[in-house]
């Protein structure tokens, strides 16, 4: 398929991205997911709950995130001029809260009583504890053990929020068995419960869902940038895990065809097993968590270990729609490794004065390395997806010597 051919159209009626997502989840599921999916595709376009959300947005989130003109960091590079979607400007530190506002609303017009998530950074976790405190919902979130460790002060507002964090024992104590074990409790009891996964990932409908609430990125951005400069930016930049971030800002653009995309992977430490999670990159398609995407995967097609600095990044999945937009050349995904990752993110915070999530620093990494290669009348747009107050002690203890602190 031609690049940008029928992308608005996305995905049909079972939840497809060309050869990409669907649902394959337990019989005891379908029926659950299709009172999802009737129930989501009657408030998408309900004047009430979208007035309510975008009310939401303004009043609470803090909506629109500014674009801010990153001036010094361009100069010190020679290059392509660098813009900053400043998602780490909202409530919560991310853009999480776009879509976990939506989901939590969406619960609690269906009459559930929790909402039941994983997390892998914190951000998602803390975002949808958010939302289930300002909505009255209970709040169950899954985090890895390593997870735990890494990014405690998010586990501390969790918490705070009246969140019930549940620490997972098995396997790597990382992101994905953090959804195994969520998805465990999801069916313990799919009727009072929504699942509110914290990615364009899953069956459908959440890839398409969570994209929908994460749009309002790229729609702001463009309008933005348009008022800002006049034009499109040239290249857009935003890390990718599971990928929200990235469809969030990438979703306003893809019909765009002067308009260069990149989404950004980890590369972690190597490119043996367990040393990245450089999915798009490394990955075949098949199947994880009820839909089919591009997998890190073994012979036997089981997950593979993955690892990354940034604990929202190291997935063995992704979103079936990037794995469409690969395919059709759409976008082009890209690795940064930890150490260029760090780099960034020392950066960005001494010459900007931005401290960015360790998942953003990949992205600002690889506008690092792609500004010297453009000219100066050209441009690039950051999805800066998050604020690294959760990652500062996990960065000073493991790394502060080798930057000064």
């Amino acid at each position: 398929m031609e690049a940008g051919a029928g992308l608005k159209t996305l995905p049909d009626a079972q939840g497809f991205f060309g050869n990409y997502g669907g649902s394959f989840v337990p019989e005891v599921l379908n029926s659950i997911l299709k009172e999802i999916t009737d129930a989501y595709m009657e408030l998408k376009d309900d004047r009430d709950f979208q007035t309510e959300l975008k009310s939401l947005y303004r009043d609470y989130v803090g909506r629109p995130s500014p674009v801010f003109q990153a001036s010094r960091l361009s100069s010190s590079l020679g290059g392509a001029q660098i813009y900053l979607k400043r998602e780490d400007l909202n409530h919560t530190g991310a853009h999480k809260i776009n879509h976990c506002l939506g989901e939590a609303l969406l619960a609690k017009k269906m009459g559930k009583k929790k909402v039941i998530a994983e997390t892998g950074a914190g951000q998602h976790g803390v975002a949808l504890a958010t939302a289930a405190a300002l909505l009255g919902l209970e709040c169950d979130i899954y985090m890895g053990e390593v997870d735990i460790a890494k990014e405690h002060p998010n586990v501390v507002r969790m918490k705070i929020l009246g969140a019930n964090v549940i620490p997972v024992k098995s396997g790597l104590k990382t992101l994905k068995e953090a959804v195994d074990e969520a998805f465990m409790g999801y069916l313990k009891d799919p009727v009072n419960q929504l699942y509110a996964i914290g990615s364009v990932v899953g069956p459908h409908p959440f890839p398409m869902m969570v994209r929908d609430f994460q749009k309002i990125v790229g729609e702001e951005a463009r309008e933005q940038f348009m008022e800002k400069t006049g034009k499109l930016p040239d290249n857009l930049i935003a890390c990718v895990g599971g990928g929200s971030n990235a469809m969030g800002l990438f979703t306003a653009f893809l019909d765009d065809k002067n308009v260069d995309i990149y989404g950004v992977e980890p590369a972690g430490i190597g490119f043996k097993d367990g040393e990245h999670a450089c999915t798009l990159t490394l990955g075949t398609p098949g199947m994880i968590h009820g839909f089919k995407c591009y997998v890190l995967q073994d012979d036997k097609g089981e997950p593979k270990p993955v690892y990354s600095v940034a604990s929202g990044l190291d997935y063995p999945g992704v979103g079936p729609q990037h794995s469409y937009l690969k395919d059709i050349g759409r976008v082009k995904y890209e690795c940064i490794n930890d150490k260029e990752a760090i780099d960034a993110f020392f950066t960005l915070s001494r010459v900007e004065g931005i401290i960015p999530a360790l998942e953003s620093a990949h992205a600002v990494a690889y506008a690092i390395k792609l500004a010297p290669k453009l000219s100066r009348d050209k441009t690039i747009l950051i999805n800066l997806s998050g604020r690294g107050d959760k990652d500062v002690d996990y960065i000073v203890e493991n790394y502060g010597k080798n930057y000064g602190i």
